[in-house]
């Protein structure tokens, strides 16, 4: 661990002393103002380095009462930075978070909803305005109703020339 301190600090140093070099040389500066720029830019360095060797502070999970007021009719509340959404998806997307990783950042249940309630049915109503869905979904007594129309009736002619030897011709 020793070493490690020691390399780190001389990389530091190496790094302090080729920033300063590279400063001086495109700036004018005064000889007396070099400690001063050195050890600010050294300081800077540690604080770089102390700060990329702890870790980032989880985030605190989301206490039950929380995730109810979260949850509005009209909109969820983001626990990334306390706006309302009409749908999470694309707020996740954008902080490069899924629903998933969301859900288990902020310690939120599997069934917590991406979408609001009232978008959700706002969206389901414009869907069946037009009809979407239906084709596959005929009721049965207008299936059964379909058969009989088609077994009563005579079938239809066929279009199109008859094939051949079906029908003689009048004039032969």
């Amino acid at each position: 661990m020793d070493d490690q301190a020691t390399s780190s600090q001389s990389r530091a140093v190496s790094l302090t002393a080729e920033l300063v070099v590279a400063y001086v040389a495109n700036n004018s500066l005064p000889a007396s103002e070099l400690p001063g720029l050195m050890a600010n830019v050294h300081a800077a360095l540690q604080g770089l380095t102390g700060a990329a060797s702890t870790e980032t502070p989880k985030a605190e999970k989301a206490t039950p009462a929380q995730v109810r007021k979260s949850i509005t009719p009209d909109a969820l509340i983001s626990f990334e930075d306390g706006k309302p959404y009409k749908t999470l998806r694309r707020h996740l997307t954008l902080r490069g978070l899924s629903p998933e990783a969301y859900r288990e950042k902020w310690g939120l249940p599997a069934d917590y909803p991406m979408t609001s309630a009232a978008y959700s049915a706002q969206r389901s109503e414009l869907a069946r305005s037009l009809g979407l869905g239906q084709q596959r979904r005929k009721s049965p007594a207008a299936a059964a109703e379909g058969e009989q129309t088609q077994g009563d009736a005579a079938p239809a002619k066929r279009r199109g020339r008859p094939p051949k030897g079906a029908e003689a011709p009048a004039d032969a």
